[in-house]
């Protein structure tokens, strides 16, 4: 019904997925070498269109040629309650607890601003988003990492007393939690959650709670996605939890987000402080695209989007498993897998360049995991048709992963 097989050409589409590789701006991989085609894996956008109830309803709204001033309609608020009700079971949530953000880190800094003085130290988890990093420290902010542990069946685990520890020395009043992880793509269990949110209360933190990749559970059957604001009385009042439909149907390009907050006080500070900055305003056509994408004709496409990710991360998973000196814990949520490869790299005398320059080489433009954690870490975006991954890792097997 839905066709994940086809890669759309991007080039001259304002996509830096592919139009930045090889341009030396940022953080973008290096050009292939002749004979090899640029697979993009790096940017953590997909590459596949969109749902069609997405372009549908931008285009129904094209056909009304006036983009005057407008506040959100009904159908909006109407089309974020249901989504939340359907995907997430949650409950009681009205239109006066949803607010417009222009992206989480806006929302994040917004945040940041109101409840936390600058130059206080925040607590994040690492690895770390490198937009957090970007974030808060632009925004004048410390960052105070507490390091998620791989237990002995190599899966990722917050250590809540090292939370506790600093958020007390470091006088800490504002936590960034991520749900599901990004770069790791835990999908948090229940318990875990909890303990969390145990430790954000003993210590009164308010918490920015980034759901942006909630959507991208890829089992959603055996480990849904449990909203941070569901597991307690006490964590419904102290979070604000950070939404979009960006990463799930792939529209960063139309900018947007939403925030869901119950607590009263903390909703005024944060509506008094956005309406007087007057920079977050949402553009009525990605209020159309929300409501696309968010309508059962999206949830169709998502759905039969799930099941693709999940193989294309079983291929990768498999692959690299097989990798000495390679270490991927299988991504429970987000099509991003995260590569530790530092013994791989002190086995065969190279370095962190050195294994990302003969990945670029031969086309496989993965992304530098140093921006996240680690000295030679590696993120990789599967969110592409099957056959490229398939391509790609052949590639590394070929040329690059070799003895």
């Amino acid at each position: 019904m839905f066709d994940f097989t086809t890669t759309p050409d991007r080039h001259g589409r304002d996509a830096l997925a592919v139009d930045d590789i090889g341009s030396g701006r940022g953080f973008a991989p290096g050009a292939p070498k002749p004979g090899f085609d640029a697979i993009p894996m790096w940017i953590a956008d997909m590459n596949f269109a969109t749902a069609p109830a997405v372009t549908e309803a931008v285009a129904a709204r094209l056909a009304h040629p006036l983009f005057g001033y407008f506040e959100p309609e009904q159908a909006y608020f109407d089309a974020v309650i249901d989504w939340q009700r359907r995907r997430n079971g949650v409950k009681g949530l009205e239109p006066r607890h949803i607010g417009y953000e222009n992206g989480v880190l806006g929302g994040l800094v917004s945040a940041l601003h109101v409840f936390a003085t600058p130059g206080d130290s925040v607590l994040l988890h690492s690895p770390t988003y490198n937009g957090f990093t970007m974030a808060v420290e632009g925004a004048g902010y410390r960052i105070e990492h507490s390091p998620l542990k791989r237990d002995e069946d190599g899966v990722w685990r917050m250590d809540f007393e090292d939370m506790d520890r600093r958020i007390r020395e470091k006088r800490i009043h504002v936590a960034v939690f991520c749900s599901p992880h990004n770069p790791c793509g835990r999908v948090w269990e229940r318990w875990e959650i909890e303990r969390a949110m145990e430790v954000y209360r003993a210590n009164d933190c308010v918490v920015v709670s980034d759901e942006i990749w909630s959507d991208l559970i890829l089992d959603r059957e055996h480990r849904p996605h449990i909203p941070t604001q569901s597991v307690s009385e006490d964590a419904r009042r102290r979070v604000i939890a950070m939404y979009a439909p960006c990463k799930t149907f792939n529209l960063s390009g139309l900018v947007g987000g939403y925030r869901i907050v119950y607590d009263d006080y903390l909703r005024d500070r944060l509506d008094s402080y956005e309406a007087k900055s007057f920079h977050n305003e949402m553009n009525v056509l990605w209020m159309h695209a929300l409501i696309g994408a968010y309508s059962r004709g999206g949830e169709a496409w998502l759905d039969g989007l799930l099941p693709v990710l999940a193989e294309n991360l079983r291929l990768g998973c498999e692959y690299f498993a097989g990798v000495p000196g390679v270490e991927a814990a299988r991504p429970q949520g987000t099509y991003m897998l995260f590569l530790d490869c530092e013994r791989w790299c002190a086995d065969h005398g190279w370095s962190a360049d050195e294994l990302l320059r003969r990945g670029w080489d031969v086309g496989v433009a993965w992304q530098d995991g140093r921006l996240f954690a680690g000295t030679h870490t590696i993120r990789m975006n599967f969110a592409l048709p099957t056959a490229r991954v398939r391509e790609a890792l052949d590639r590394l097997a070929k040329h690059v992963f070799t003895d």
